[in-house]
């Protein structure tokens, strides 16, 4: 039997969203999970709490996918709108489900906390839905079926709609669909921008068999590469992947950094752990934020010490030994900063290697000869280290993330023994 293509439109409900004050993560989240099992999002559509914008996008959503996945709006409170307009939609009556209830009674009793009458309406659900239950909070999932679609309520939390996601609905959907494979390979570039890469490879991409694709995913300074296949035999699409994607590491051979699609802290830790060797920290204008992106690897405590977070010149002198005379002289955010700080930060643990950082992260603070955007980074061992200067052009967190991905992939070339000059 051919796998159909089946198509999935993602519904985020809240006025948060649409204000700016909670960023969307699960509608991505959801998107990348889809995929796996060969479900292709076709749009994805944020509304705020008004009856009458969520209906409509019901409405028009339906013409466009099989499945359509909705999540926000089911909590106890009056902006909470979603499940008594899905009873309207679908031409249902709310009823009481008691094994729902039972779940809401049992979390308030764990916690040890009265049940009030808006909790007990968490477990009234439209009587015309099929019940998901939520084992991380007390507002059901809701599963609905109209004409050729699917459609299913989750909670907002991301937490409670991951679980949700993981043990009912995905493996509901691979049971009703017959879907196809959507295999991937991704790889990292590094120093070469996408306009450079696409004239690079210009031929090869066009030779490229019509259903293996090639996306370009640029991030300031690195380019993903990604190749996608899709069809019914998974083998056969895997095997001719492969052979393709061998092909695009040859002809980026010289750019590219990473042949798998993993972040640069797990690409850090994967290397550090093959090489039984550790690492450590001393962030400046960073803040920390390095150590945070390592630490929230699992497992990362193997080869991650710790960090320094030295911002004040204080913390640079006597935590890191940083010369009083370098600081007044060269300034913090100077070569000869970064390395006296790298070379303390080794000192100071048992790490093989480390990072440093220092910089002008905006929006004041700048001047003439170190603008915002300045941004030393030292790393190195006890024997041997290197310093670069960067420059970025961007607001603060931004140029904080940024001189985050740099320092280790300057870091993660270090180690692999790459040109760095």
């Amino acid at each position: 039997m051919m796998n159909q293509q089946i198509y999935a439109s993602i519904i985020t409900i809240g006025d948060e969203l649409l204000i700016g004050q909670t960023i969307d993560t699960n509608s991505a989240w959801m998107a990348q999970e889809l995929n796996k099992i060969g479900v292709w999002v076709k749009r994805r559509v944020a509304v705020g709490d008004k009856r009458e914008d969520i209906w409509q996008a019901l409405d028009e959503e339906s013409e466009h996918a099989q499945i359509i996945l909705l999540t926000g709006g089911l909590g106890p409170t009056a902006d909470d709108i979603t499940k008594p307009l899905l009873c309207d939609y679908f031409g249902g009556k709310m009823i009481m489900d008691e094994n729902v209830l039972q779940h809401v009674t049992a979390i308030f009793r764990k916690l040890n906390r009265p049940m009030i009458d808006r909790n007990i309406k968490q477990a009234e659900v439209p009587d015309v839905c099929t019940v998901l239950m939520n084992k991380r909070g007390t507002a059901p999932g809701m599963l609905f079926r109209k004409g050729n679609c699917i459609y299913v309520s989750m909670p907002g939390v991301p937490h409670e709609m991951k679980g949700l996601m993981q043990d009912k609905v995905l493996p509901l959907l691979q049971k009703d669909f017959h879907l196809p494979f959507i295999l991937h390979r991704t790889l990292l570039t590094a120093g070469v921008g996408e306009s450079f890469l696409a004239d690079k490879i210009n031929e090869w991409e066009i030779a490229l068999p019509a259903h293996i694709k090639l996306a370009y995913l640029p991030n300031y300074g690195m380019v993903r590469l990604r190749l996608t296949s899709t069809g019914n035999d998974e083998k056969k699409l895997s095997q001719e992947l492969d052979e393709q994607f061998t092909e695009l590491q040859q002809q980026v051979a010289e750019h590219m950094v990473i042949n798998e699609d993993i972040t640069l802290e797990e690409a850090l830790g994967k290397l550090l752990l093959s090489k039984n060797q550790t690492m450590a920290t001393a962030e400046s204008c960073s803040g920390g934020y390095i150590a945070h992106l390592l630490t929230s690897i699992p497992g990362s405590s193997v080869y991650f010490k710790g960090t320094v977070v030295a911002y004040a010149y204080d913390v640079k002198e006597d935590v890191l030994g940083v010369n009083h005379e370098t600081l007044e002289v060269k300034g913090a955010v100077s070569e000869e900063t970064v390395r006296e700080m790298l070379t303390g930060l080794l000192n100071t643990t048992t790490a093989d290697y480390g990072i440093a950082t220092s910089g002008v992260m905006g929006p004041g603070g700048g001047t003439t000869d170190k603008p915002v955007g300045t941004v030393w980074v030292a790393v190195g061992t006890r024997e041997k280290a290197i310093a670069k200067k960067l420059y970025f052009r961007f607001d603060r967190l931004k140029n904080i993330e940024l001189t985050a991905a740099h320092a280790m992939l300057l870091l993660y070339r270090f180690i692999k023994g790459d040109n760095l000059n």
